[in-house]
């Protein structure tokens, strides 16, 4: 069996939060060791789900660009909208992904600023910054 980079990081915040942390004389170095633990854990689950966590993104943002854009006044917007909708994904590494995804988190931005500034239902806005928030939460083990 080949332990896969999530299992590593899991299984080295497990030793580090119950047999290191403990046995660091102070409270403070059991809390910084605490920290790393958990910052193990998060790095554990985006190794294993990163990729697919943003590409699910990245389609909802292009599937509610597609859908909203023919009701935008504005011209730019629109064709900005319409672009984005059609973009294709890229390359699949995170570093790549999250490019992708901050451009369009931000067209996103500028999009519910549209729809509240016209007075528009934003509601398909707040769908899938939901949908986004559900999918990043964490999820760390019982000690």
């Amino acid at each position: 069996m080949t332990p896969e980079t999530d299992q590593i990081l899991n299984l080295s915040a497990m030793k580090l939060i119950t047999e290191f942390a403990p046995a660091l004389g102070t409270q403070y170095g059991q809390g910084m060791a605490q920290v790393v633990a958990v910052l193990l854990f998060m790095a554990g689950q985006d190794v294993e789900r990163g990729a697919a966590i943003r590409v699910a993104e990245n389609a909802d943002m292009r599937t509610l660009f597609g859908a909203l854009a023919p009701q935008m006044a504005d011209e730019i917007l629109r064709k900005e909208l319409e672009t984005a909708a059609r973009s294709p994904e890229g390359a699949l590494t995170i570093s790549a992904l999250n490019t992708v995804n901050a451009r369009l988190r931000r067209l996103l931005i500028r999009l519910h600023a549209a729809l509240d500034d016209s007075g528009a239902d934003a509601t398909a806005v707040w769908t899938v910054l939901k949908a986004m928030a559900a999918r990043r939460t964490v999820t760390l083990p019982a000690l």
